[in-house]
């Protein structure tokens, strides 16, 4: 016996604890009227799926669990007779009651497919079926902004809470050394989107402690960051590749260095200032600016100031080419987006850990409040969200966005979303403006 529209397991848990169904007129299948106080906490462990429910029926007030299922015959199917752990059931809820007048009846049973809008199932049929950018593309525009800012508040939550893991990861890997930590995690944002994995694998490679030997030798650090990554292993013509060439080697011997291979980077499909060889020319322009560059991170008080420090021009050569021996009349270099794109993605949530970790709020505080006065992230998802009518304003609401397309739309948790929620109980939106 199919339900039609399809309901699944999740959506019928999901109306029981949201209440999302007709509430006048409930009666069990022996006709006791029923009233709901409360649906009870939902369990996602073994036994009863929900615990502490306060239901009235007839004229009594019972506390304890109930069951779902979409059938009443499912609880013969999925092994509760003779169960213990659903010995003390108060009320066991279907949507569809199945069974023949007689079996069953020793547990009270409430029939909800009577009470339920078609229009809710529908919509959320609508949602589980969409192949647009995101499930609720055709309303996504018409939620109320309170839903989407309150929403992307917890986004941005979870967001920054899965990178400081793996920050704390690091931390312990490194024995607590907040420089060599910074390092990783701006070396990676470098590369970001398709080489960031490259770039973390050259910063692991070569130790902060050991680029900091070479501070008032800027050549030294492009040489042992290009000699690293494997680009320094071709023949050259020109005589700045060849002078850091000549300076890896010597490197190389010293510090007992083996360079990665250099068919790990990826250069296809991107636009010439995104290229590897800028990034690394822009990270060691970086690195030579700042002798302890997490240091300087935490003693910056403004917006201008943090971009002053992250915002370094690269060595001459790499005004005027993107590649080791092909010059151009002038290589554009990576701009204001790729170095936003740093700052949101290692530095701020870094800076929110420090003040975290060491309890000192004042830290926290800024990093949000610098989050909040940058500009929302310029990538393809970001203009997608654009076109559905919600574009974000700053960098907060463009991570909360990122996180929602990347760890909810994409894989159809519209029950675990505050705006799927709304779209499937709202009775009607409003016309678009």
């Amino acid at each position: 016996m199919h339900v039609n529209p399809p309901l699944t397991e999740a959506l019928f848990q999901h109306i029981w604890k949201c209440r999302l169904y007709r509430h006048e007129g409930l009666v069990t299948t022996t006709g006791e009227a029923v009233q709901v106080i409360h649906p009870g906490t939902h369990n996602h462990h073994s036994g009863p799926d929900f615990t502490g429910a306060r239901i009235k029926i007839g004229p009594v007030l019972w506390a304890g669990p109930v069951e779902l299922h979409l059938r009443s015959s499912d609880w013969y199917r999925h092994g509760h007779a003779g169960d213990a752990q659903y010995g003390h059931i108060i009320l066991h809820v279907v949507y569809r009651h199945d069974l023949p007048a007689g079996i069953g009846g020793h547990i009270r049973c409430l029939e909800l497919q009577p009470y339920i809008s078609n229009l809710l199932l529908q919509r959320y049929e609508e949602l589980r079926q969409s192949a647009a950018f995101v499930p609720c593309s055709a309303h996504a525009g018409r939620v109320p902004p309170l839903v989407w800012t309150s929403w992307q508040d917890r986004l941005l939550a979870e967001r920054w809470e899965r990178r400081q893991r793996e920050l704390l990861h690091w931390l312990s890997v490194n024995r607590h050394n907040w420089e060599e930590t910074c390092y990783w995690a701006v070396a990676r944002s470098y590369g970001a989107p398709v080489n960031a994995p490259a770039f973390l694998a050259l910063a692991q490679s070569l130790p902060y402690r050991l680029l900091q030997q070479y501070h008032d030798r800027p050549p030294a650090i492009e040489a042992l960051l290009f000699g690293q990554a494997g680009m320094l292993e071709d023949t050259f013509t020109d005589v700045y590749p060849l002078q850091l060439q000549q300076e890896y080697r010597q490197l190389r011997q010293q510090h007992r260095l083996e360079p990665l291979p250099a068919h790990g980077w990826r250069w296809l499909r991107m636009r010439p200032s995104s290229f590897p060889s800028m990034r690394i020319a822009a990270l060691a322009a970086l690195l030579q600016g700042s002798r302890r560059l997490f240091t300087a991170m935490l003693e910056v008080a403004a917006r201008r100031q943090l971009e002053q420090l992250f915002f370094v021009p690269p060595s001459p050569y790499w005004l005027t080419h993107y590649r080791f021996e092909h010059p151009v009349k002038r290589a554009r270099q990576p701009g204001r987006q790729a170095l936003y794109a740093v700052l949101i993605n290692s530095v701020l949530p870094l800076m929110h850990l420090y003040g975290r970790y060491g309890q000192q709020p004042d830290y926290q505080e800024l990093a949000l409040t610098l989050l909040q006065e940058l500009p929302p992230e310029d990538n393809h998802i970001i203009r997608e969200w654009g076109q559905l009518g919600v574009a974000p304003g700053q960098a907060s609401g463009s991570q909360a966005m990122l996180e929602l397309k990347q760890y909810y739309c994409e894989q159809k948790r519209c029950l675990e979303c505050a705006v799927g929620t709304r779209i499937i109980s709202q009775k009607e939106f409003p016309q678009r403006r």
